[in-house]
Order: C-alpha cells, then structure tokens, then sequence
C-alpha cells in the first residue's frame, strides 16, 4: 500500500486487500475523470475527492466493459498557491510511466524534486505536440509523522533583514551556477561564517532558535524532504469516508510557499498561525504549462 495513504485519512487500510476493496469502493463514485487513447491501451485518471482537495487518484486501462484495471494510485493534496516558477524539468520514472518533475529552485539551493501529479495531463499534451514547457508548479506534500515548535521572535527590522539576504542568496547561486568565480567565493566564505556562527551558539542555545526553517533531502527517495516551515494557514479536513481529521497546514519555508497534509492523530502538538511545523514530507505538485488557459 502507498505509505502516506494514512495522511489523508484512510490510516485504517492496513492490508492489500482492505486497500483493493477500497479502490473498488471509490471507483463507484463519480469523480473527475480524464481518458487517454495510446495506441491500443485507453489509459484513464480518476480523482476521487475524499474532502474538498484532498483524496486518491486512480490510474488504470479501461476495458471493453468499462472497467478500470487499477495500474496505480497515490493520495492526492491540492493548493491554488504557485510555489514557483523556477525552470522545470520533466523525467519519467523507470518502473512506470509516471513523472517526476526537478525544479532548479535557487530559494532552497538545491534541485526541488517532486511527484507530478497530473503526469496524464502531460503525456496528452506530448502526444498531440502542443507545448509542454512548465510555467509554474503548485507543491503539496504530505506526511506521517510531524510535531508543533514555538516560533522565533524577530522584529520587523529582523525579518527583512532576512528576506534581503534570501534574495542576495538566490542571486549568488543563480550566479555560481553561470560559473562566476567571485560569486563562489562569496558563497564558500558565507558558508564558513555560518558555520562558525552556528558551532559557538549551539554551545548555550537550542538547537531550533538557531535554525529557523530548513529544506533539505531526506533519506533515499529523491522526493521526500524533511522541512521546518513557519505555519501560515490552517484548515481542517474530515474524510468523508473514514471520518478521520486532517490538518491542512499551508507553510512557508526557505521563501516557499506550499501545503502538507497529515493526519490528526500523527501530528504532536497544537498547530496555531506563526508556529513552526517540523516534518518529513513526501513532495508532489501539479504544474501548469505555457499556453494553458
């Protein structure tokens, strides 16, 4: 079974054959559904809504009876918000034809990869050749364990401080990446001022009000991150099948604006606007294209 299935609400699937009789359940409902005709093979995406943006969607060959062979399924978060509009890539998986889509996301430093959600989507668009460059991606994420932290205070002259030096970052590593020598060095001796800040504070403080938000890879997955973002809206959500609660939380870290979705009984403390929020997130996002209306 999917492993960050429980995030959305169906904590209670436990077997393959609790999950098989799950999916057969929800394919009676009427979802939004996109088909796609290659070759001999009428591929079909069904997005079955278990709360408003939050479900499972299932991919499978319709046959001649109109049944749906499941290939796949994943859980599903949606978000309105555009996390970014960082050039994108697109690469397909090698055990099947699903896409990962790399961000060159210069606000975390690093190659942002995540699931692509609406890969059907893309396949139609590359079949009858229309434009496939991405203009922006929407990235959600979702989680099975996190915990609440008290957030840092800073005054109003602090945070923009900080915003300043985010962007003179993101413009140093737009330029490194160019080849720009003097913009490496400036890196490299940022780096090891850091350092050395953050080796003599450790020494009297805790180690979360030194560290304020964090984004980086995490364990062998390419697109699972472990993430400290400050939480700037809160929604709740109840699976309608399950009954279950899940905390919609939209977070902002490293200037990222994005959603992570877990479940009520997974998350340790009480989630309020201006807390910090500290997980790890499995990512995925849909991606708008050029030329989409």
């Amino acid at each position: 079974m999917h492993k960050f299935l429980r995030s959305a609400g169906f904590s209670e699937y436990q077997s393959k054959q609790e999950i098989q009789e799950l999916l057969k359940k929800l394919l009676e409902e009427s979802g939004e559904t996109l088909r796609f005709q290659i070759n001999s093979e009428r591929l079909c995406q069904v997005w079955i809504e278990a709360a408003p943006g939050l479900g499972i969607c299932i991919v499978g060959e319709e046959k001649e009876n109109q049944e749906l062979e499941v290939e796949y399924y994943f859980p599903y978060l949606t978000g309105e918000e555009i996390t970014s509009t960082a050039e994108c890539s697109i690469q397909r998986h090698t055990e099947r034809e699903t896409y990962a889509g790399l961000l060159d996301e210069y606000k975390v430093g690093i190659s942002l990869i995540f699931y692509i959600s609406n890969s059907i989507e893309y396949r139609m668009r590359r079949q009858k050749r229309e434009n496939c460059q991405v203009k922006g991606a929407h990235l959600c994420g979702f989680s099975v364990k996190g915990k609440i932290l008290l957030p840092i205070q800073k005054t109003a002259v602090q945070i923009e401080q900080s915003k300043m030096a985010s962007r003179t970052r993101s413009s140093l590593l737009e330029a490194a990446k160019n080849g720009d020598a003097d913009a490496i060095d400036t890196l490299t001796i940022e780096d090891i001022d850091l350092y050395s800040q953050v080796t003599r504070r450790v020494q009297k403080e805790d180690l979360y009000s030194i560290i304020d938000s964090c984004f980086m890879p995490c364990g062998i997955e390419c697109d699972q991150y472990s993430v400290i973002g400050e939480i700037k809206h809160i929604e709740y959500k109840e699976n309608r099948f399950t009954g279950e609660k899940v905390y919609d939380l939209t977070l902002e870290s490293c200037d990222l604006t994005f959603h992570v979705g877990i479940n009520e009984k997974d998350l340790t403390g009480e989630p309020k606007v201006g807390r910090r929020f500290k997980g790890q997130i499995w990512m995925q996002g849909t991606v708008d294209f050029k030329g989409q209306e």
